[in-house]
């Protein structure tokens, strides 16, 4: 599916957007990064990060492994905890990208809510930076995403909202559907499979995940019935 000015987020109230948002709005834009060496340090700063984890890293460890000065480092981030938010800024940017793609090869409504189930718990485990902060230094990541008053949640679940919305437009689901609550449910799903271990299901098994979006998140693209 596409998207539209009609279909883009509503704005973030004051206070500056969640790095979900912006990573949002940036995939969304298509926006790139055309500093080389900036691109560079980035990806020194995400290796380094994955292997010794913040905490252990300095921005001389950063530089170092970028083959840069300390000082082309703090040009461009005037902080370690600048860099630190770029750094996953960029991890949820790629997230994002990925899942604007596997939806967008999707015939149907159906297939497009499984394709980004399984999109989204795929890609945000499978990231080995992401997986590791959210297990060894979980304060820089979830804060991010939780600590926000509920903002980034309710940016994704708009967006899941708009997607449904464009499906009703286009006559593939129910004028009747209340796209916000099915929207609210379906992230709220994703992220509770993310931030809480099963003992139940495989994450890494695709085709029960699949399953699984079939059996109880398709049937939420129908409306209630009347009793």
């Amino acid at each position: 599916m596409g998207t539209s000015e009609e279909d883009t987020v509503e704005a973030a109230p004051a206070g500056g957007k969640s790095l979900i948002e912006r990573a949002y709005r940036q995939a969304v834009e298509q926006a790139g990064d055309t500093d080389r060496i900036r691109a560079r340090i980035l990806d020194a700063a995400g290796e380094r990060f994955r292997q010794w984890g913040i905490q252990r890293s300095t921005m001389e460890d950063v530089a170092r492994q970028a083959g840069v000065s300390r000082i082309t480092v703090y040009r461009r981030f005037a902080t370690k905890e600048d860099l630190v938010e770029h750094v996953v800024l960029r991890e949820f940017r790629r997230y994002f990208d990925t899942f604007l793609l596997d939806i967008a090869t999707a015939a149907t409504p159906a297939e497009r809510v499984v394709a980004g189930f399984v999109s989204s718990l795929r890609t945000l485990r499978g990231n080995p930076l992401i997986g590791t902060l959210i297990t060894a230094e979980p304060d820089h990541v979830v804060s991010s995403l939780i600590g926000d008053g509920g903002r980034a949640v309710a940016m994704v679940r708009e967006f899941v909202a708009h997607q449904l919305r464009q499906e009703q437009r286009a006559g593939t689901v129910s004028a009747q559907l209340d796209t916000d609550l099915v929207a609210e449910l379906m992230v709220r799903i994703c992220a509770s499979f993310l931030a809480i271990p099963s003992q139940l299901v495989d994450l890494a098994d695709e085709e029960q995940l699949a399953a699984i979006a079939r059996r109880f998140l398709v049937p939420m693209l129908e409306p209630p019935t009347s009793l």
